[in-house]
């Protein structure tokens, strides 16, 4: 049936499929971490929790001193438990857990990779792909723009051109909270020589923006979340096949009982802005989009297994452009693909 359907009908399923399983995710979620009391469907209407207005002193106002925001989200009350402990739990629920360790490909960069430990369906939404969300609108604030991934390894770019940053994400951490986005280590690209031999227009398209904090949305995550480890996944080596796939997942924001395990925060306004191609360069043109989805959504990426999977590694296309140098230890899964995605 979904061969014959049209190309939007079929994407429409895909995403339909994929949010039923995310949703379901979320309900087991609830079940592990909430109190009886906050289960899916009522988290979300909690109320603030009041809070007196501290006094200001004439000194306060004599020196400018701001008061902490009053309207900072509210994390609501969850159980303590670990991350270890609440991935084991939600392999009882769902089948199976995700782990990092040494990896089995056979190259010394290969470095820490993702597990499955269990079993899941051909055709399951495995784990999130974390992080900072980044429009094309946005690229100049991404972190060492413009050579974004000369100090890191944890980009990826959905075919719309977002692009999602997981470094700041790392390995999660150890409690539901309010998160901007914002790394613990301190990022300083080495952007000497970038802008040599380039004109001025060039050069001004190649300087990142100042401020990459202040345009960074604040919300309340479950930085345990124990799928959201898709950056790990490696590239197979020669000989091997990969397993799952990259598929874009538009998460819409207004189910906000699922808002807090999606482990991505959105840089910039939130709202469409229209964007033309120039060469590698993404230029605004007009206003806000008036023909983008009329549910306002996350673009977010999860990975897929395209086979049954049971204790393995995970291994993903990386697809790495043709028209640049590729690392030493990469070999095209198939190079007409790559082709085809980067032409």
């Amino acid at each position: 049936m979904a061969s014959k359907a049209s190309l939007a009908d079929q994407q429409k399923l895909v995403q339909e499929n994929i949010h039923a399983q995310i949703k379901s995710f979320s309900t087991s979620m609830d079940e592990i971490l909430l109190p009886d009391s906050k289960r899916i469907g009522e988290a979300h209407e909690l109320p603030p929790q009041p809070t007196a207005a501290p006094r200001r002193s004439g000194l306060g106002f004599a020196v400018g001193r701001h008061d902490q925001p009053t309207d900072r989200p509210v994390v609501p009350e969850t159980r303590p438990l670990k991350c270890t402990e609440l991935s084991e739990r939600l392999k009882d629920l769902i089948g199976y857990k995700l782990d990092i360790k040494p990896s089995q490909i056979p190259h010394k960069e290969a470095g820490q990779s993702l597990y499955l430990d269990g079993e899941a369906d051909v055709g399951t939404a495995i784990a999130f792909y974390p992080g900072v969300i980044y429009s094309p609108a946005y690229y100049r604030y991404i972190p060492g723009y413009p050579r974004v991934d000369a100090h890191n390894t944890y980009l990826i770019t959905r075919y719309d051109g977002t692009v999602i940053n997981a470094q700041p994400w790392g390995l999660g951490g150890e409690n539901r909270e309010v998160w901007d986005g914002v790394s613990l280590a301190e990022f300083k690209p080495d952007m000497q020589g970038v802008d040599k031999g380039s004109d001025r227009f060039w050069k001004m398209l190649n300087t990142p923006l100042v401020g990459t904090q202040a345009g960074l949305s604040s919300d309340v995550l479950e930085r345990r979340n124990p799928l959201a480890f898709a950056h790990f996944a490696n590239h197979p080596a020669k000989g091997m096949v990969p397993n799952v796939m990259i598929c874009p997942y538009d998460f819409p924001l207004t189910e906000k009982d699922m808002r807090v395990y999606i482990p991505n925060v959105l840089f910039g306004k939130a709202e469409e802005v229209k964007m033309k191609r120039l060469g590698s360069f993404w230029f605004k043109f007009g206003g806000s989009g008036d023909g983008g989805p009329e549910v306002p959504v996350l673009k977010t990426l999860v990975l897929v297994a395209t086979r049954a999977l049971h204790d393995e590694e995970i291994l993903l296309n990386y697809r790495l452009s043709n028209s640049k140098r590729r690392p030493a230890w990469y070999t095209p899964v198939d190079e007409e693909e790559d082709r085809r995605r980067w032409s």
